[in-house]
């Protein structure tokens, strides 16, 4: 057998899902390096259109997102875990929140912290407004864009895979977040359309984000002197360093490789921010991180429902902000979601949620906060206007903004330091997220898998940072998060039908029907359980069992006085007792013959014997008020006729109770 058979015969890829999705990643980076800009040109206005026409779809999902977590901390459903019920945390919480920020915003939070506010706050757009007011909405608008709503975003996806996975023994694929609507078809074709999408978003949002994270990195590397100037030649060297110790990280297991990393680099960033907290404007950064918070609380629902429609001059600046990153943090879901799921088993729904939002929500706002404001404090009261100036350079605007501290070659050097850590652990987390779609989450994989996901995203950020198709790139991916919005939006309604059948699983006390028994008829109860009756089993143990209990408890009615009588139906059969009254309702105590639906994973089991098919049939009872019926196909003729009296005793009992007289008194009604 040649080498390649071999690999292939040890592979543990999918074809169903990896070679139409290397089909489709390769066509699309082909046309966007060969013609960059036609490519570019066409899909910006396909974005446009999205963006100025379909607005109102990411305003609405993302806001449901938010709603539906918060509704899940505060619900019952909230203390279900995310695996069996005595279930336990993989990691730390110390090493999971770690690993939340380095799969989710760690690069961002570098690249964007100086950049955002100072785009904000020296945006034209708002340039009739004082400084003071335009410092405090480029805080409130950095908020609101790197707050709840985003990491709702990553929430909804991570908590239906780590639901599904660990609760329903799932594979860890956004397939599985569809089984409550699609049930065994998740492992047909529409479940392999579902992975081939979350694959190729994948593969996309780290291309763009490696390709553009590497031009800041060697602005950074030319900053402090380590590198004479930017150009490719230097690119390639530093994805080519990137992308090894990605692999390395990727091959040697997520627990070793990715989480060590994170916990250095949070280490790293937290000493970064503590650097520019002490030396900055301390007090004021202070102040308005608190003002800064209570300001965003105060403007919650105004900036969550706005969609700037009363208000047509800033729209431009909405769409290419707010509605571009809401755009933008959909397209990473799956990538995001399917690691925050990976990571996230034996924590329960409230403890995630709570994690997920609050957490990273809290420390991006200090974080944004620090760096953000000094930037602003600094153009404002030093700079002159410089940090504003160089909006439009986001590259560099970290590095110069150091340099208004001491030590800045030191903390520059950190900067880049966290950067590089930061784009490892991103593309350590990919290769192994990709691995796991393509793999339908496979137990073990061979090494060169993870190789070649390596290789394949580095050589083709490569191409297409040197063609210029990183735009076109990144458009189409953003364009995808549209259709995968209403897919998020399914798996919620998913989400709730998978928890309805859990809770009721779990809080399902014992049927009625064993409410008499005793170790006296353990055998024939135990033949009647393994038993699936047929229509006309149940018909004759009505006829023979229900029909003479309720005709012998009729018959001693009327001997003291009571007009009672049992009247029977043919189709559906029905036998049923009833007691007149002229004042009150009727008591009426029935059973009918009812057809119930079982699982098809029962039919063909061969430890449960004589299922033929998914219908079954049992003797249910039915009441004159309309409550609830229950099965009593384990009843003997004197449990029947016990039943029966109980349930006249509840009758007689809330009959007498004055506060019923509406409910049961037959002259009110018409």
């Amino acid at each position: 057998m040649s080498t390649f058979k071999q690999f292939l015969a040890n592979s543990t890829f999918k074809r169903g899902v990896v070679v139409p999705s290397l089909i489709f990643i390769l066509s699309v980076s082909l046309v966007s390096s060969f013609v960059p800009k036609r490519a570019a040109a066409m899909l910006g206005i396909v974005q446009e259109w999205i963006f100025i026409n379909l607005n109102w779809v990411y305003v609405w999902s993302v806001t449901i997102f938010v709603f539906f977590l918060v509704f899940l901390v505060f619900s019952k459903y909230g203390s279900i875990k995310l695996g069996d019920n005595d279930a336990e945390p993989e990691h730390s919480f110390f090493s999971w929140i770690s690993m939340l920020f380095a799969a989710g915003m760690g690069i961002g939070l570098m690249y964007f912290s100086v950049a955002e506010p100072i785009s904000h706050f020296s945006d034209k757009t708002f340039g009739g407004l004082l400084d003071i007011t335009r410092a405090k909405n480029a805080q409130l608008y950095t908020f609101f864009h790197w707050g709840i709503h985003a990491w709702a975003i990553y929430g909804v996806v991570g908590l239906s895979l780590a639901y599904f996975t660990y609760r329903f023994k799932l594979p860890l694929s956004l397939r599985s977040c569809f089984y409550p609507i699609l049930k065994n078809r998740v492992n047909s074709t529409a479940g392999d359309v579902i992975d081939i999408f979350a694959l190729c978003s994948t593969f996309f949002g780290i291309t763009t984000t490696l390709g553009f994270g590497v031009v800041q990195l060697n602005a950074g590397l030319v900053e402090i002197g380590l590198i004479p100037r930017t150009s490719f030649g230097y690119q390639i060297g530093i994805v080519t360093v990137i992308m090894t110790i990605s692999i390395i990280s990727a091959a040697s297991g997520l627990n070793k490789g990715l989480k060590f990393l994170s916990q250095v680099n949070i280490v790293a960033a937290l000493t970064l921010m503590a650097f520019v907290l002490v030396l900055g404007p301390t007090v004021f950064l202070l102040g308005s991180f608190s003002e800064g918070i209570g300001y965003y609380i105060n403007e919650f629902f105004n900036l969550t429902f706005n969609t700037h429609a009363y208000e047509p001059e800033t729209q431009p600046w909405y769409f290419q902000w707010t509605i571009l990153y809401w755009a933008w943090w959909i397209s990473w879901a799956p990538y995001v979601g399917l690691f925050i799921a990976r990571i996230s088993r034996g924590r329960t729904i409230r403890e995630f949620i709570g994690a997920v939002l609050i957490i990273p929500t809290v420390f991006n706002f200090l974080w944004m906060t620090v760096f953000g404001n000094s930037a602003t404090w600094l153009d404002r009261n030093v700079a002159s206007g410089l940090l504003s100036s160089m909006a439009d350079r986001a590259d560099e605007l970290l590095f110069k903004f150091l340099d208004y501290f001491p030590l800045s070659t030191v903390t520059s050097v950190l900067a880049i330091f966290i950067i590089f850590i930061f784009f490892v652990t991103s593309a350590d987390s990919g290769i192994f997220v990709m691995n796991s779609i393509a793999t339908k989450n496979a137990a073990r994989s061979p090494k060169w898998q993870m190789i070649f996901w390596g290789v394949l995203l580095g050589f083709l950020a490569l191409v297409l940072l040197n063609a210029g198709g990183l735009q076109s790139l990144q458009t189409m991916t953003l364009i995808t998060a549209l259709p995968f919005s209403i897919i998020m939006l399914l798996f919620c309604y998913s989400l709730v039908q998978g928890l309805i059948v859990d809770s009721n699983y779990y809080a399902r006390g014992f049927s009625p029907a064993t409410i008499y028994w005793s170790g006296e008829f353990w055998k024939e109860r135990l033949q009647r359980i393994l038993s699936f009756r047929s229509k006309e089993a149940v018909s004759n143990f009505m006829q023979q069992t229900v029909r003479p209990a309720l005709e012998e408890l009729a018959e001693e009615f009327q001997k003291r006085g009571i007009t009672a009588t049992v009247h029977t139906k043919e189709k559906p059969m029905e036998v049923a007792l009833t007691i007149k009254h002229e004042i009150i309702d009727d008591f009426s105590y029935g059973v009918r013959n009812q057809s119930k639906l079982i699982s098809d994973f029962l039919v063909g089991e061969e430890n449960i014997p004589g299922i033929e098919s998914n219908k079954t049939y049992i003797p249910k009872t039915f009441f004159g008020d309309s409550r609830k019926g229950y099965s009593i196909e384990y009843f003997t003729k004197n449990e029947i006729i016990a039943d029966v009296l109980k349930q006249y005793e509840r009758f007689r009992d809330l009959s007498s109770e004055v506060r019923n007289e509406l409910f049961i008194d037959n002259t009110l009604k018409t």
